[in-house]
């Protein structure tokens, strides 16, 4: 089956259940199409370039999908018609990698916030890596 990776943007205002249910029901479209989601990255609540649709911050989700092209266009049309999610991109990929830099935690309610600390010696590999993206949509 091919193989893809869905980031989407949910509303600010959401709360970290909210949001590990919006992805469980994404999740649940995927699976009833006949893939499977092999692995849900959580990377936190962050700042958008420019204000959409009146949100100036973010919660990012990325999934890695193995799933046929159908239940993949069955999540983009729910995607684009749901008022909590305000952006979203879906990409083949010719194979899934190990967890991202980027990747904060599994789930929203497990997130727990990295304090960015002045000192560099103390800066995690994490930290690093978020100082040289910006994150354009």
């Amino acid at each position: 089956m091919p193989l893809y990776e869905t980031v989407f943007i949910a509303r600010q205002d959401l709360a970290a259940e909210d949001v590990d249910a919006l992805s469980a029901r994404l999740s649940k479209i995927i699976t009833d199409g006949g893939g499977k989601v092999v692995s849900k990255e959580y990377w936190g609540l962050r700042n958008l370039s420019y204000k959409v649709k009146k949100n100036s911050r973010g919660h990012y989700v990325l999934l890695n999908i193995n799933s046929p092209y159908d239940a993949v266009a069955e999540m983009k049309r729910v995607m684009s018609f749901n008022e909590d999610i305000i952006r979203n991109a879906t990409y083949g990929v010719e194979n899934h990698t190990g967890k991202s830099l980027l990747a904060a935690s599994d789930s929203a309610k497990d997130f727990k916030p990295i304090v960015k600390s002045k000192d560099k010696k103390d800066s995690t590999k994490l930290d690093l890596v978020l100082d040289q993206i910006q994150f354009d949509i």
